[in-house]
């Protein structure tokens, strides 16, 4: 049976967390002299020169309107990478457990195990891109304390079956760790539908993507209350910068407006995937359920630095595991298709 307790790190378990002022503090006031702030303000808006939220519970209370999630649900991190990191620094024991990822997948899960000094298994996704199940739980020993998963996956753009995933989550009592950066573009369900089924679930999404927000720096976790308590004892206590904070609430009130970029994105996805077919360099276009496709072209480093020197970056995961010969497209605005198609055609070695 799943037990959060066994999972957790002996260290984090007596961890006293850094208890900021803010945190500290209740209730309303009108002067603040607890946090050695400059109380003179700051060249630029005033309320910049105080500390922000620790816990950004105005941003929680509109992802939680948005998601139909409790805000006590909720983690906020700088990025997903700091998501990813807090997980490990909360499960994981340096030099002695070890994770699970899926190769062909996001690179910043080995990162982060290498920085953490743990053991990283890799389980080659199959030849269509989908989950090797009895080689996954082959790879599972006692130490093995998270598998993760991204589906919609990058960079392959696939969604993952979605009764292999709950196979796992059914079957494997570490944390499971489903990043959803790319859920938006896609047709399938989103696992936080599933939280309070799967107490060792945890859902990974993003502001970056489909808000169009990757210069704020705003990932989220979803999980347990239990599970979202641990990761906010061992966060940085000011992650998330007011700037950040603000302009999250801003465009959260936006939801229609992202909803109809996202229409825009998936015409333009089938739109570019349709233009590239006709080419003579396109060998093979994978389905996608991102922002992107997954392309086999005929010469891909070669198409790369083509490119590159008409003021055009894709990305060549040609070297890859089972993306031989491949680029990465992020799919761009109508104008930016266009042109990546006509130069494509002008293409020849």
């Amino acid at each position: 049976m799943f037990d959060l307790n066994n999972l957790i790190r002996e260290n984090i378990k007596q961890l006293v967390p850094y208890s900021s002022a803010r945190d500290e503090f209740k209730g309303e006031a009108s002067i603040f002299l607890d946090a050695n702030e400059n109380s003179y303000g700051s060249p630029l808006k005033k309320w910049y020169n105080r500390y922000p939220d620790p816990l950004q519970l105005k941003v929680k209370e509109k992802i939680s309107a948005v998601k139909g999630l409790p805000a006590s649900s909720i983690f906020l991190g700088n990025g997903s990478d700091e998501c990813i990191d807090v997980l490990f620094r909360c499960f994981c024991t340096p030099g002695v457990d070890n994770v699970i990822t899926v190769p062909p997948t996001y690179g910043m899960y080995e990162v982060s195990a290498n920085i953490n000094d743990i053991a990283l298994k890799k389980v080659a996704l199959t030849s269509d891109f989908q989950l090797d199940l009895p080689a996954i739980e082959a790879a599972i020993d006692a130490n093995t304390k998270m598998i993760f998963l991204c589906s919609p996956n990058n960079p392959t753009g696939n969604s993952l079956n979605i009764a292999d995933v709950e196979a796992i989550l059914n079957n494997y009592f570490g944390i499971v760790v489903i990043d959803e950066a790319y859920i938006n573009f896609s047709k399938q369900r989103s696992f936080t539908l599933q939280l309070d089924e799967y107490p060792n679930l945890v859902v990974l999404q993003t502001l970056s993507k489909a808000w169009g927000l990757a210069a704020l720096r705003v990932g989220m976790a979803f999980a347990s209350n239990d599970i979202i308590s641990i990761m906010n004892k061992v966060k940085p206590p000011y992650n998330i910068s007011q700037a950040a904070q603000e302009l999250a609430v801003e465009a959260l009130e936006e939801v229609g407006q992202v909803n109809d970029m996202i229409k825009v994105l998936v015409q333009q996805r089938e739109w570019l995937r349709e233009a590239l077919l006709q080419l003579s360099v396109t060998e093979h276009i994978y389905p996608s359920d991102a922002n992107f496709l997954l392309v086999k072209t005929t010469h891909a480093r070669e198409i790369y630095n083509y490119l590159l020197g008409k003021g055009i970056v894709l990305r060549d995961r040609s070297k890859t595991l089972l993306c031989d010969g491949c680029l990465r497209i992020t799919i761009g605005t109508e104008s930016e298709n266009k042109q990546l198609v006509k130069a494509l055609q002008g293409f020849s070695i």
